[in-house]
């Protein structure tokens, strides 16, 4: 695939190249080019080359001038201030990149792909096992499903995990409730059925703990079967599969909600590792990284301590010879550097479990799990907050299914949805469709148009709004260009780069060019927020080329009829591929 390199990228390597052809005693230098509002863009560098040389900025600033070649590229540039230089590009220039876009066979729009792959491990999206998924679990699978999105869209190769957390003392408990009471997983209905499932794993539970609460004899065997459990016993393990099993049914149940794929052989949990979890403690123990301190190992740093000021250690091994959960992290670190041979690790986890993975990727450097070349990130996140500004619960105070949240969602767009189905004549199914579609994009947009680490509101009436920063803007925004579209009767999309733009459509034209580069940027920062933003402009730059570019005026000249028709397919080429990314549908008629 040949990409197409933006306009800023051209304007950028002319400007570098005209530096040092007007002062090479400078060396490389960087123009410092950015987006302007007195112009297309602005070059700043030459400010801090003239006090390196000791010399008169505007009269640099002309040098530079006189040194860029003349081309199609460049319409005006104006020496402003004490050297600054105001672009304003061809409007042939911007027409024949975005052309060249549109012409890309492979459907990219003309964003290349990295020159330098590496392998990412993503881990995210990490339900328990035998529990139920709830608003907590939210934002690890819509943030982690757009980044392996994002990435893999960049070029990276990205191997996707799924941490669930299948293996713990909790185990034990369940298992010997099954032991002495057979059948109890089994349901009523579709064994694929996810609500059936958790029905089925619920009552277990809630079983299981009571009689473990209140009988001490259950509790003793119990205890007695987590050893089993640990020590490989075929029959415990054969049960313990057996929750696993109907917890995958429910997990995949949620996750097909949230319009998200989930395969099994990404789900990794932690019992995928069990069988690392000796030698990671004696690699550590054996290399003095960890030592034992009242009889468990544990790890020490000089930064982190407690209120006491005493060092907080991170535990590896318990002192009743059970491993914590460093145990587990480490050794999946060992695996996915050593065995599927990652450049990076990047873990889509709680802003809450920072220190814990400060103090496990510390561990791993010391190890030398972590070496040169490979890095360890947490992409971290806030929480979700009621429209009170109080953690989101349910107003008996419980924590909020993520089932109930997704479908709440749905009914909501529905309505919506529902009201506007008339004017556009949608039918039943069409108004279900859509209704998902926009409730569940509206839920994975207000996460995702958030920075990352910030905490948010939920407040679904204004997820669903046709108003302001919202998925469903975006999304209708998407169909009015599809309406224009079929409206155009023989008309078709085609770009003359000889026509005068109006101002609408050299702003809608010079932020369509910068996709890739944002693109590039999400990528490589892990801010996902940051192609919601650009997605969410777009749409602002496409509702002021309505109000002031008609598109099918009869009093269009035809070519300019099949330019503007060319920039809003464009447009709509680019609104699709973002939410694509992003994990949200664009429903053709809404």
């Amino acid at each position: 695939m040949a990409s197409v390199p933006s306009l800023a990228s051209t304007l950028q390597q002319q400007l570098a190249d005209a530096l040092t052809a007007a002062l090479p005693e400078a060396g490389a230098a960087d123009p410092l080019l950015r987006r302007s509002d007195r112009a297309d863009f602005q070059a700043n560098g030459i400010l801090a080359l003239a006090k390196k040389l000791k010399g008169n900025p505007r009269e640099l600033a002309g040098q530079v001038t006189a040194a860029l070649p003349a081309g199609e590229l460049i319409q005006e540039i104006e020496v402003s201030g004490p050297g600054f230089l105001n672009i304003t590009l061809t409007d042939k220039a911007i027409v024949e990149t975005l052309a060249a876009r549109a012409a890309d066979a492979e459907g990219r729009l003309g964003v290349p792909l990295k020159s330098e792959a590496g392998t990412t491990v993503i881990d995210y999206a990490q339900p328990n096992v035998a529990k139920e998924m709830h608003v907590g679990h939210l934002r690890s699978a819509v943030i982690g499903d757009a980044m392996v999105k994002i990435m893999e869209f960049t070029g990276e190769n990205v191997v996707r995990r799924h941490h669930i957390g299948d293996w713990g003392t909790q185990f034990g408990m369940l298992i010997q409730y099954l032991i002495e009471h057979p059948g109890a997983l089994k349901h009523e209905g579709d064994a694929a059925d996810g609500e059936a499932a958790m029905s089925t794993l619920n009552r277990v539970y809630k079983a299981s703990r009571a009689l473990f609460d209140s009988d001490e004899e259950f509790k003793a065997r119990s205890r007695d079967r987590v050893v089993a459990l640990q020590a490989g016993d075929p029959e415990t393990l054969e049960l313990w599969q057996g929750f696993v099993d109907e917890s995958k049914i429910y997990f995949h149940s949620v996750f097909d909600k949230l319009d998200m794929e989930v395969r099994d052989p990404d789900i990794v949990g932690e019992s995928g590792y069990n069988a690392m979890l000796e030698e990671t403690c004696r690699i550590l123990e054996e290399t003095g990284v960890a030592v034992r301190s009242e009889g468990a190992l544990c790890v020490f740093f000089d930064d982190v301590k407690g209120p006491d000021g005493n060092q907080v250690p991170l535990i590896v091994k318990k002192t009743n010879g059970g491993y914590g959960y460093a145990a587990t992290d480490l050794s999946a670190i060992r695996n996915r550097v050593q065995d599927l041979k990652a450049d990076t690790l990047l873990y889509v986890v709680d802003a809450r479990q920072s220190l814990h993975f400060k103090m496990v990727f510390e561990t791993a450097r010391r190890a030398g799990w972590l070496g040169d070349g490979v890095q360890a990130v947490q992409l971290a996140f806030g929480t979700v907050l009621g429209k009170d500004g109080k953690p989101f619960k349910t107003r008996e105070g419980e924590t909020v299914r993520l089932e109930d949240l997704l479908d709440e969602a749905v009914s909501r767009a529905t309505a919506v949805v529902r009201e506007k189905a008339g004017k556009v004549g949608l039918s039943e199914d069409e108004i279900v469709e859509n209704g998902r579609y926009v409730g569940v994009g509206a839920v994975k947009y207000a996460d995702l148009s958030t920075s990352a680490v910030r905490d948010y509101k939920f407040d679904l009436d204004q997820m669903v709004s046709l108003n302001g920063d919202t998925s469903v803007y975006l999304q209708y925004a998407y169909a009015r260009i599809q309406s224009i579209l079929r409206k155009a009767g023989d008309a078709v999309p085609a770009a003359h780069p000889e026509l005068a733009l109006a101002p609408a459509e050299r702003a809608l034209g010079l932020h369509l060019d910068q996709f890739g580069e944002v693109l590039s940027e999400v990528a490589s920062g892990y801010e996902p927020h940051k192609l919601a933003a650009y997605l969410y402009q777009l749409a602002s730059h496409l509702t002021t080329f309505y109000d002031q570019c008609q598109v099918l005026s009869p009093d269009n000249a035809p070519e300019v009829v099949e330019n503007r028709l060319f920039l809003v397919e464009l447009t709509a080429r680019t609104l699709h591929q973002g939410m694509a990314l992003l994990g949200i549908r664009t429903p053709e008629r809404l």
